[in-house]
C-alpha cells in the first residue's frame, strides 16, 4: 500500500496534510495520534470512503475500490451496524459467499473466538460480542490487507489478549494489517512498526524502540511529597512532572543531571531510573503547540 503526498481538506480544515506512507507486505502496522490527528480521514481514504483532495493511494498497485472487490482488502470499523434477526453464523455464511475465495465458515468463527456463539441472534450480543462479529465478517474473505480501526475498544482484558492472538496468526500467514489504537501497550507488543500521525502528517515513523529513543526521553520517579511535583519541574533536563502513588514521576532529557540534583535536594528516596514508555514519546511528539 502506498499513501503518495496525499491531502484531504473540509472546507479550512486540513485533516490530511500531505500525508506520505509505504507499507509493505507482510507489515503489522501502528497507526497512532490524537483525536482530531487525521487517524479515522487516512483510514477513510485508504478506503476509498472518502476522496482525496489530492495525492493517492495505491493498493496492490490499483484503487482501494479494485482491492475491495477482488477481496484483497477488508476493514473493520470501530463501530457499524450489523443486521438483526440474523444468527452470527447466518451473517458471517452470507458475507462468505460474496467472495471469490472464502475461509470457511467454521475456520472464521474459530478464529474470531465465536464457535459457541454461532447461533445466537446479531441484536443479542454484547458489545465485545459485536466487535468480535465485525473482525469475522473482514475475514471472511481472506484478505490479503486489513484495516482495523481501534479494533479492541469494547473488549475486556482477556478478549482482547484473544483477539490479538487471532490477529498474529492472521499476520504469520504473510498477511498485512494496519490498526488505529489508543490503547498503546498494544501497539508497543503487537506492531512491527509504529506511524505517529499530527496535523495530518507523519510525525515518527520506524519501530517502537526508535520512536522511544527518538525523543531520548527517560522517566525518573521518587517517592516524595505530591506538593513537590512542582518544584521538581524545574530541576536539570526536566520537561515534565507527575505526581501518583506517593511518587513523583518526571520526565527528563537528561537522567544523570536529573539525578544528581535530586540526590542534592536530599528530601527524596527510593530514586528509579526506566526508559522512556512509547506513552512517553507519543506525548511528546504529539503535544498540543502552546
Amino acid at each position: 500500500m502506498s499513501l503518495g503526498d496525499l491531502t484531504k481538506h473540509f472546507g479550512t480544515v486540513r485533516a490530511v496534510d500531505g500525508l506520505s506512507l509505504d507499507i509493505p507486505v507482510g507489515q503489522t502496522v501502528a497507526l497512532l495520534g490524537r483525536n482530531g490527528a487525521g487517524k479515522s480521514t487516512a483510514i477513510g481514504l485508504m478506503l476509498g470512503l472518502l476522496a482525496p483532495t489530492s495525492g493517492g493511494v495505491r493498493i496492490f498497485g490499483g484503487t482501494p475500490e479494485a482491492a475491495i472487490r477482488a477481496g484483497r482488502l477488508a476493514a473493520m470499523p470501530q463501530e457499524g451496524g450489523l443486521v438483526p434477526r440474523t444468527t452470527v453464523a447466518e451473517l458471517v455464511g452470507f458475507v462468505s459467499r460474496t467472495y471469490r475465495t472464502p475461509i470457511p465458515v467454521p475456520e472464521v468463527l474459530a478464529a474470531a473466538g465465536l464457535e459457541e456463539l454461532a447461533g445466537r441472534r446479531v441484536e443479542r450480543l454484547s458489545g465485545g460480542q459485536a466487535q468480535r462479529l465485525r473482525f469475522a465478517l473482514a475475514l471472511a474473505g481472506d484478505p490479503e490487507l486489513i484495516l482495523l480501526d481501534e479494533p479492541t475498544a469494547a473488549l475486556d482484558v482477556r478478549a482482547r489478549r484473544e483477539f490479538w492472538e487471532s490477529m498474529r496468526a492472521f499476520a504469520a500467514r504473510g498477511r498485512t494489517v494496519l490498526f488505529s489504537t489508543h490503547y498503546l501497550e498494544e501497539a508497543d507488543e503487537y506492531a512491527d512498526r509504529v506511524v505517529v500521525i499530527d496535523k495530518g502528517r507523519v510525525a515518527a515513523d520506524g519501530t517502537s524502540r526508535e520512536i522511544k529513543r527518538l525523543v531520548s526521553l527517560t522517566t525518573v520517579s521518587v517517592t516524595a511529597d505530591a506538593r513537590r511535583a512542582a518544584a521538581m519541574e524545574r530541576l536539570p533536563g526536566v520537561t515534565s512532572a507527575r505526581a501518583r502513588d506517593g511518587r513523583v514521576h518526571l520526565r527528563t532529557r537528561d537522567a544523570d543531571a536529573t539525578v544528581m540534583a535530586l540526590a542534592g535536594t536530599g528530601a527524596v528516596r527510593d530514586i528509579e531510573v526506566a526508559p522512556a514508555a512509547l506513552e512517553d514519546a507519543f506525548i511528546a511528539l504529539t503535544e498540543v503547540d502552546a
